[in-house]
């Protein structure tokens, strides 16, 4: 059962700042799942609606909601890996129908669409808000007990297969969010020490 989520809070409500141990333990933890492990049950529409709740929860300079969802579930999502196989035939590249399997076999996708708005606000802060918005997602599933997967790939990037989701000129994929269940535990993998990345400007 998922836990439920509190209201949205209203504009101008004040919001606790306090400690959570619990979610300091979930970072340390976190491990992305791999998108072939990942199976029925996916989250359910009321379960997936909080999940896109919580992914737009992100810094966002200007309030510009340079982001947007698409949905690939179902029929839907087994209609765009057809079509997605078809243009890898047409590449004549048999590695790009190969790396479709990622995407086929997780029960739910979500596209997030980098979709910049015009303003002050420089392009690449727009762009950067849409990654975290991948990151926000991911983290949601996996707390809310599922397992998810943030990937791009060759259809990420390819005009005529962004075309086929319905981007519009200037919008970018940021990430494909893949939610199942999986049917394993994801083991650690390697991770960068982080003295070695570290430095102090000293002034």
């Amino acid at each position: 059962m998922t836990p439920s989520l509190p209201p949205a809070p209203a504009f101008g409500a004040a919001l606790p700042v306090a400690s959570s141990p619990e979610v300091l333990k979930f970072l340390a933890l976190r491990r992305s799942a791999s998108a072939v492990t990942l199976t029925e049950p996916a989250p359910d529409a009321g379960q997936l609606h909080d999940l896109l709740r919580l992914a737009a929860r992100v810094p966002d300079h200007g309030k510009l909601a340079p982001w947007r969802f698409i949905v690939l579930e179902g029929a839907g999502k087994a209609a765009f890996a057809a079509r997605l196989e078809g243009l890898s035939q047409d590449r004549g590249d048999p590695t790009l129908a190969a790396k479709l399997a990622k995407l086929k076999i997780p029960p739910l996708a979500v596209v997030v669409v980098s979709s910049p708005k015009p303003a002050s606000i420089p392009e690449w802060e727009q762009l950067l808000s849409a990654g975290v918005v991948c990151t926000n997602l991911l983290y949601a599933a996996q707390a809310m007990g599922f397992g998810a997967n943030w990937i791009t790939d060759w259809y990420s990037y390819d005009a005529d297969a962004v075309a086929i989701l319905g981007l519009q000129a200037g919008e970018r994929v940021a990430g494909f969010v893949l939610i199942g269940t999986p049917r394993e535990p994801p083991l650690e993998r390697e991770r960068p020490a982080v003295a070695g990345l570290v430095t102090y400007w000293p002034g």
